[in-house]
């Protein structure tokens, strides 16, 4: 779907008027509600999400979150996608931003997705050190997330997978098999 001018005037908005540590933004224009997820996600960050949410209530006839993202917190990034799809909401990854890490959890929430920009994936780091053994308390079900936001739930093995240090960039196929796209 094309973006329209109203939408591409909100986004650079939010850009260029963010405060310098803001990790989550939300903005109304008539009829769109946007939000925008920046920087590495914090514990937090779901909080500041719905409050943006609930601050601008009304009915919109879209609602798009635009990911620019560093990954960070998997556990938060996936109460922050539940929202997001519970709200309704089309992600896009424009094409000078980036994807990676627990931003895919973002990513495979959007009832729309839209990716021009680069999507990369690695096992996340864990509170407790580089481990699956870690606190499992401290973790969600990846693979059941995916899966509930019809995403392949393979893609949570392939992340487990992949180190942590060497992030692996999604290719056009590779976005397709998992059904992000």
């Amino acid at each position: 779907m094309p973006v329209f001018p109203p939408m591409l005037a909100l986004f650079g908005a939010l850009l260029l008027c963010a405060p310098v540590h803001a990790r989550v933004e939300v903005a109304a224009e008539g009829t769109l509600l946007a939000v925008k997820i920046a920087e590495d996600i914090a514990s937090g960050d779901y909080e500041r999400l719905l409050k943006g949410l609930r601050a601008n209530p009304g009915t919109f006839t879209r609602k798009v979150a635009l990911l620019d993202n560093l990954g960070g917190h998997a556990a938060e990034a996936m109460r922050m996608g539940r929202l997001l799809r519970e709200t309704g909401f089309e992600v896009l990854v424009p094409s000078d931003g980036v994807c990676q890490g627990s931003c895919i959890y973002l990513l495979a929430a959007g009832t729309r997705r839209t990716i021009k920009g680069a999507v990369g994936m690695h096992r996340p780091y864990f509170a407790h050190g580089d481990s699956v053994h870690g606190n499992a308390g401290d973790r969600a079900n990846p693979a059941a997330y995916f899966k509930a936001m019809g995403v392949d739930a393979r893609l949570a093995a392939d992340m487990q997978a992949t180190e942590p240090r060497r992030m692996k960039l999604l290719s056009a196929k590779d976005l397709a098999g998992y059904r992000l796209n």
